[in-house]
């Protein structure tokens, strides 16, 4: 049976791999999407060095993060899409909050998050393909609400992520990813923090780094498909 180090290892490998025919110099980091996955696999990943980790469920993740509290070196990650009524916990246990896409949401996230804790981090989810399945904001909405988040006290902006339309085009989802890119680029010329582009997950990692991503979402790879 292949354990979840040897699936770490290996989705870690394919990263490198494509870092390699990347015009990017970025490092890229790996974030372990473990929404829907027990305890008992985030610790066997957490003891082969993983110390990033996205949830998408807010209850879900709460329990997780309270029972994991000690290992306190853990960055939690909230990637799913945001109900205001869930934002309070997600402001209160989250460092980063990647699926950022309205004002009314960044403006709830500034007011709870405890003044106690850092800023919290956060990207803009951008609906680059324009599918009406996926979250996220338009182009024409990202500027309003970066320079909010770039100016609220509790806030701090960290760059874009994206999910495009599921496809077998790669070069149509290749121009998605570079898309993401340049809107990223002018967002960093813009605010000098700006320096994560989350986009890429285990099926399509590889054309999502070859066109400039510095931080990929895998789940399936790591901790195999969802029950």
């Amino acid at each position: 049976m292949v354990t979840i180090a040897e699936r770490l290892s290996c989705a870690y490998d394919r990263v490198i791999k494509a870092e390699q025919n990347s015009p990017f110099s970025d490092t890229v980091q790996l974030l372990a999407v473990s929404k829907t996955k027990p305890i008992d696999l985030i610790e066997e990943a957490y003891d082969a060095g993983q110390r990033q980790f996205g949830e998408s469920y807010v209850q879900e993740a709460v329990d997780k993060i309270q029972h994991l509290k000690d290992k306190k070196d853990i960055e939690w990650h909230f990637i799913g899409p945001i109900q205001s009524n869930k934002s309070r916990h997600i402001a209160e246990y989250f460092s980063w909050v990647q699926s950022v896409d309205r004002l009314k949401i960044a403006k709830r996230l500034n007011e709870q998050r405890p003044n106690n804790l850092m800023p919290l981090n956060i990207l803009i989810q951008v609906n680059i393909s324009e599918d009406e399945n996926k979250s996220g904001c338009q182009l024409s909405e990202l500027d309003e609400l970066a320079a909010f988040i770039a100016d609220a006290r509790q806030l701090n902006l960290r760059g874009l992520m994206t999910i495009t339309e599921k496809t077998d085009d790669e070069q149509k989802q290749l121009q998605y990813f570079q898309q993401m890119r340049a809107c990223f680029d002018k967002l960093k010329h813009q605010y000098p923090q700006v320096d994560t582009l989350s986009m890429g997950m285990s099926q399509d990692l590889e054309p999502a780094i070859i066109a400039g991503a510095n931080m990929v979402r895998i789940g399936t790879d790591i901790f195999g498909k969802r029950q």
